[in-house]
């Protein structure tokens, strides 16, 4: 079988990279030439644990291959999975102008038979409307089926999220499309992964559904840790609680300064938006979301109250992705606080193990270092942002000697109180 994928952002290399690695023809195909350029020379465009040895090792054996051709990309290929952007609109509904650019070019190109996949995360009524988009402008009598195929990949997990995942949803209508389908996973019947075959709406309402409902336990565990440094208790003793129930679990109840990232943030605001479309209240979701935003704000005050007066403070920020093992910075929770920093007058340097590039693009107007030591030297307070693993073994009393002032402000809860405090830390963390 032969498939191609359309956009080479994150999901789409990873999807078209993992297909091939199971031994699937793959193309993938992008109209930004200097990606994939940068691809044909072997230059990831995104950092992803395992990512680049992957693309290497399936490229070189010929099942993975890169162009701009998009024309020959779609008449090869028996299935087309869209994988490009949905960026949200002001109103938080996504833009869908890439989904229809690259159905557009289905409907120019198509030869025979095709099986369409949103790999995107779309809005429900997409397939519908992908359907229809293409059957008006198609210029063949070639019949085609749609299906949604929605994602559930963690950035710096993403690889063994494809190939060992927790469940494969299929959503579709069409019987010889989800038999294709189920072809094309056969690897993962072969580990009994849980399928899901259902509708193209409920396939594409589970996404949105998955990330709102995990987003809700990260902002309903930062609302308990709020509750404890008013009660005078350590929120890790009562998430530790809770998250033995089983039908809680331990995962996501992890208090910090909010989430971030490509997916909680789009995906709780689109939800949102797909309620009051259908006119329905969503009011869960909606303090999800109103919750999140004021934990950043929380995060700053709690800065604030530790250094005081911050105008011509130096401030050292340990970590800017939104998650360890990424360089994504798509709001990324560093971003508003170093931001609400600056204002205040705030003097920043900077250091994270692999997002300063994209970190760059985002806060030019800041200091970056060369490692953890370089950035707190003559520092007046250090913030933890991300929880990188090479963070939580760093010579304190060092960082202490190197720093103007020790002072922490820890959002991740990465060190513990007692400890820091007896190094002669004034330190502060979230819900302890």
């Amino acid at each position: 079988m032969h498939i191609t994928v359309i956009g080479t952002g994150y999901v789409g290399l990873v999807t078209g990279a993992c297909f091939a690695e199971f031994g699937v023809d793959v193309t993938c195909v992008d109209v930004d030439e200097e990606k994939i350029d940068r691809l044909l020379k072997g230059v990831m465009p995104i950092y992803e644990p395992g990512l680049e040895h992957l693309v290497s090792k399936n490229t070189q054996a010929g099942r993975l291959r890169f162009t701009t051709d998009v024309q020959q990309a779609i008449e090869q290929a028996l299935v087309i999975f869209l994988a490009v952007g949905t960026p949200p609109k002001s109103d938080g509904s996504p833009d869908l102008s890439f989904v229809e650019s690259a159905a557009a070019s289905i409907a120019e190109h198509m030869n025979g038979y095709k099986v369409v996949v949103t790999k995107s995360t779309v809005p429900i009524g997409t397939g519908e409307h992908i359907r229809k988009f293409i059957t008006e402008r198609k210029k063949t009598r070639a019949s085609f089926g749609v299906v949604s195929n929605p994602e559930f990949l963690r950035e710096g997990a993403a690889i063994n999220d494809f190939m060992r995942p927790d469940r494969v949803v299929i959503g579709s209508r069409d019987e010889e499309a989800v038999a294709i389908m189920k072809d094309l996973y056969r690897p993962l019947y072969l580990i009994e992964a849980p399928f899901v075959i259902t509708s193209l709406e409920a396939a594409e309402l589970t996404k949105y559904a998955a990330n709102a409902f995990l987003a809700t336990k990260v902002s309903f565990i930062n609302e308990i840790a709020n509750l404890c440094e008013r009660i005078g208790c350590d929120v890790h003793d009562v998430a530790r609680g809770i998250g033995m129930d089983k039908r809680i679990g331990s995962k996501f109840l992890h208090p910090g300064p909010g989430f971030g990232g490509s997916c909680f943030p789009k995906d709780t605001r689109a939800l949102s938006s797909v309620a009051r479309h259908f006119e329905c209240d969503s009011l869960i979701v909606d303090a999800v979301i109103e919750v999140n935003q004021r934990q950043g704000r929380q995060m700053l005050a709690k800065i604030q109250n530790l250094v005081g007066e911050l105008k011509d403070k130096k401030v050292a920020i340990l970590g800017l992705a939104f998650k360890p093992e990424t360089d994504d910075m798509r709001e990324a929770p560093s971003v508003g606080i170093i931001r609400s920093l600056m204002e205040q007058g705030a003097k920043i340097t900077a250091y994270d193990p692999v997002a300063i590039a994209e970190a760059t693009k985002v806060l030019p107007e800041i200091a970056y270092a060369d490692d953890e030591y370089d950035a707190v030297t003559g520092a007046e307070v250090l913030v933890f942002v991300t929880e990188w693993n090479q963070f939580r073994a760093l010579d304190m009393a060092r960082i202490r000697d190197l720093m103007k002032t020790p002072r922490i402000a820890d959002l991740r809860n990465i060190y513990e109180p007692e400890d820091m405090r007896e190094l002669g830390f004034d330190y502060v963390a979230v819900g302890r």
